[in-house]
């Protein structure tokens, strides 16, 4: 039985720090493979600033070359009313039946969670596990105590949190308006992908 971490983000572009964090987590929490998931266009909470075929493209060559990450177009291929974490997690549960699943995501959206924002959030909570990766200014803890939804389904094993040690928050929204400023963000993602960006003038960024 292999350990599977799944990691859904809109990647409007992937980052180091995107790449750092799913290293990180994979080693920490011993998973086997980490299956990333580029987001819809179509999500009604998130407005991308490029196209679903330039994210996953940008997001392969990130990855190349590490057997433990893959890319996964499963949401962008859905149709918007059946976007929803729960039934992400359902559709990979059935294409991964020997495996252990978590879902990855950050404590900010726990709290989201807990709040009940997400669609099925009860039974997403009910029948997954979760890997929470510390957010500054967010206590773990405390937002598990705090919700209900949350508290009455930490039986010890639900919610796997990480604290990376290292506050690295350079975030995709920071590369894009250094890009579309006239700003420098180089380093800030893998050599091939801001190449491609400059190539294909992504993000208002000039070749």
């Amino acid at each position: 039985m292999r350990r599977i971490g799944l990691y859904g983000s809109s990647f409007d572009p992937v980052t180091n720090v995107h790449l750092w964090t799913a290293s990180t987590i994979a080693h920490r929490c011993k998973l086997d493979l980490v299956i990333f998931l580029p987001c819809s266009h179509r999500r009604r909470d998130k407005k991308m600033k490029t196209s679903d075929q330039h994210r996953k493209n940008l997001l392969e060559m990130a990855i190349e070359g590490n057997s433990k990450f893959i890319v996964d177009d499963y949401e962008m291929n859905q149709e918007v009313w059946k976007i929803d974490t729960f039934s992400t997690m359902k559709h990979f549960k059935k294409q991964y039946p020997e495996d252990e699943l978590y879902f990855m995501m950050g404590a900010d959206l726990l709290e989201d969670i807990g709040e009940e924002k997400w669609d099925n959030s009860q039974k997403l909570i009910e029948e997954n596990r979760f890997i929470v990766m510390a957010r500054e200014g967010i206590d773990m803890l405390h937002v598990i105590s705090k919700y209900p939804i949350l508290r009455n389904q930490d039986d010890g094993s639900t919610f796997h949190l990480v604290d990376k040690g290292l506050a690295m928050e350079i975030s995709s929204t920071y590369i894009r308006e250094e890009f579309s400023r006239g700003g420098e963000p180089r380093y800030l993602l893998p050599e091939k992908c801001y190449v491609y960006i400059k190539t294909n003038g992504l993000y208002g960024s000039k070749g």
